[in-house]
């Protein structure tokens, strides 16, 4: 009785501690991430752990709920599963998937862990799941801003680099042709300036929108940045072909594009193209010469295509070495003034003369304003070069007053870029005031482009300095947006005629029907009038007889050095 009594304490002391075990385990699971399924071959069963029924509404309890557990994944997940599930068929020790379950739209990990006995037949098996959802949300995220843009839903550029490198490897394969799009939305910066940066986004979203359309096989696009954008075709033909693409776009863009804010925007682009492998091997050189070529669709003008070519390359070349030059010659201030003579019709005396610049290069060539000019435009050098041009004039001016002692005019040229300047009216008294020079005796000539930007900021700015007395001239009057309306609203003294009507008026009669009108608009606003480029005695006379004020041109004095205009002085003073 007592062996028997010893044997009983002996197994109740032996399932304590196994309970104890096993309590262990549970505590173990249940603070453990994810939930646990053990299978026991021995036993043939089933035992599910930690929080298995924050996954599930079921348990396992043998092998055909395992089909349960299939149906909560979605359907491309399964086979995976099922294999993972059931490694003990192939006698694999462990393996992992990742399945989205269909109806939470989360994501499961199944880590599946077999144990094989000294036989090396399978005793347990250990399933653990854990949701993955955040992480693999992180994971997408971080992918889809490796590959696209956040605003477009586009490649980004670097992924597109790397996809236009695979097109041009096939392409060398297979010698085909890969055709790159450079596409520019023009005068973009117009609409963050009237809408905002947010409506500027918008459109820029909706064109993106619109460029992914067109992405299907052998078709790729990217946002490169701010309003540009990127196409690739590889082996373009039928309707993958660049010159299709941009019909549609043309078409696209006849309609207004409307944003959030209620806004319709019509916009046009300008777009370049450039080829493999005629242009270029290289993804990066494709995707600057396509640039490069929409650098020359706006050049003439906008609101167009154009594909690369080599003089196209070798007009760019020759850009760049002209900016570079000019940028020196900024700093060593290369620069000469000439002075061209302007005469009242009437009785033939000076009214004033045009300041105008000129580059006199390192060689001694005296490079034209035409060429230099919309170079320090583009670059920013204006600025400086124009500071220079207002100082030396006026500087030049007090000396001939001083000199020949009778007062004229001093006109000088103001760019875009140098008039927005905040200092630009303080800089100007300044140098009036530093060598004595009474505003009265200067005009700033502005051309049409100063005024498009921000009509009423210009005009405010002009009134300030016509109340300083300066006189202020609209230059280059007809090769603008030249509305008569706003001409009335204008604080201008003086109205310059064209030097293109001037070249036809004697031959074309719709140029005549024209700069009479213009001549008789200005008399009824009270403006001065001045003809440029009277070249022919013909012309002197034509004008005199309706009524223009003042001739500049070759007919009475090309534009000379001060030391050549001193003896026109000299000559009036006779």
């Amino acid at each position: 009785m007592s062996e028997f009594n010893y044997q009983l304490d002996l197994l109740k002391a032996m399932n304590q501690k196994l309970s104890e075990k096993e309590r262990m385990y549970h505590v173990i699971c249940d603070s453990a991430e994810g939930a646990f399924l053990y299978f026991s071959f021995r036993k043939n069963q089933f035992s599910t752990l930690g929080h298995w029924r924050e996954f599930f509404d079921f348990e396992i309890r043998d092998v055909a709920d395992f089909q349960r557990l299939m149906e909560e994944v979605d359907e491309p997940y399964r086979q995976e599963l099922r294999r993972v599930l059931f490694l003990d068929k192939t006698g694999e020790e462990s393996a992992v998937t990742e399945c989205l379950i269909r109806e939470r739209r989360i994501w499961l990990q199944f880590a599946v862990k077999v144990y094989y006995d000294d036989s090396g037949a399978p005793s347990d098996k250990v399933v653990h799941v854990t949701n993955i959802t955040r992480q693999r949300f992180k994971d997408e995220e971080l992918q889809y801003m490796a590959y696209y843009d956040n605003l477009t839903g586009l490649y980004n550029r670097n992924y597109f680099v790397r996809l236009l490198c695979e097109y041009l490897k096939n392409a060398a394969e297979t010698r085909n042709i890969v055709s790159v799009m450079n596409i520019d939305i023009d005068e973009f910066n117009k609409v963050n300036d009237r809408l905002g940066i947010e409506m500027g986004d918008d459109l820029v979203q909706q064109f993106g929108l619109f460029l992914k359309d067109f992405c299907q096989d052998n078709v790729i696009a990217c946002h490169l940045h701010s309003d540009v954008f990127c196409i690739a075709i590889y082996d373009p033909a039928g309707t993958r072909t660049a010159e299709e693409i941009y019909r549609q776009i043309r078409e696209r863009i006849r309609d207004p594009f409307r944003l959030s804010n209620g806004s319709e925007v019509k916009i046009t682009v300008s777009v370049g193209v450039a080829e493999y492998p005629e242009a270029s091997h290289s993804a990066l050189e494709l995707i600057n010469y396509a640039e490069l070529v929409v650098y020359r669709v706006k050049a003439l003008g906008r609101n167009g295509i154009q594909y690369f070519n080599a003089p196209i390359l070798d007009d760019f070349i020759n850009s760049v070495e002209l900016e570079t030059r000019l940028k020196q010659a900024v700093t060593n201030r290369d620069f000469i003034m000439y002075y061209q003579p302007q005469y009242y019709t009437g009785n033939r005396r000076l009214r004033g003369v045009e300041a105008l610049v000129r580059w006199k290069d390192q060689d001694g060539e005296l490079i034209s304003p035409g060429t230099f000019i919309p170079v320090a435009e583009k670059n920013g050098s204006i600025v400086p070069i124009g500071k220079w041009v207002v100082e030396e004039s006026v500087k030049q001016y007090a000396r001939w007053r001083t000199q020949f002692g009778f007062p004229f005019i001093m006109s000088i040229n103001i760019s875009a870029l140098q008039y927005k300047k905040e200092d630009f009216v303080d800089f100007l008294m300044g140098v009036l005031n530093r060598y004595q020079v009474h505003p009265s005796e200067i005009e700033l000539e502005i051309t049409e482009t100063v005024l498009i930007d921000d009509f009423d900021a210009v005009s405010e700015r002009l009134r300030l300095l016509r109340n300083f007395g300066i006189r202020v001239s609209l230059d280059d009057f007809g090769t603008g947006f030249s509305s008569l309306s706003y001409l009335k609203k204008l604080p201008i003294d003086t109205l310059k005629i064209d030097k293109s009507f001037i070249d036809t008026v004697m031959t074309d009669p719709s140029t005549r029907v024209i700069t009479e009108s213009i001549l008789n608009m200005v008399k009824a606003l009270g403006f001065e009038s001045i003809a440029e480029g009277v070249e022919e005695e013909r012309q002197y006379k034509y004008l005199q007889a309706i009524g223009c004020d003042v001739i500049q041109g070759y007919l009475f004095g090309k534009p000379l050095p001060p030391a050549e205009l001193e003896k026109i002085f000299a000559g009036s003073l006779s």
